[in-house]
């Protein structure tokens, strides 16, 4: 599970799409309080921050619509409380950068 601290632009069709398929897992597992995953550092990272992972999901959606892809599944807003800004990091920008070098996939990195 990963949510990428990178912006939507830069990534590549498979991590844009794969993030928002692990958003809307994440947003289910905290709005839902689901013991799957619970203990995961990624869900930790956003326990008490769900508006910034709103405001993550809306920005993933912005760029999937420039790119025509279609968008079904909206998170519900009055779930998104807590903080709006994510700034804790399990890896570095510069390694998430790296990371997905390594993959040799189309990310603009």
């Amino acid at each position: 599970m990963r949510i990428w601290d990178l912006p939507p632009s830069d990534l590549c069709r498979q991590h844009l799409l794969g993030e928002h398929r692990e958003l809307h897992a994440l947003w289910s597992i905290i709005t839902k309080n689901k013991k799957a995953y619970s203990n995961h550092p990624e869900t930790l990272r956003w326990k008490g921050k769900l508006h910034a992972l709103y405001l993550r999901h809306e920005n993933i959606v912005s760029e999937m619509k420039k790119r025509e892809y279609n968008h079904h599944s909206p998170l519900e807003p009055t779930l998104a409380t807590g903080g709006s800004r994510q700034d804790t990091l399990i890896t570095s920008i510069d390694e998430q950068k790296d990371a997905l070098r390594k993959k040799g996939c189309n990310c603009k990195i």
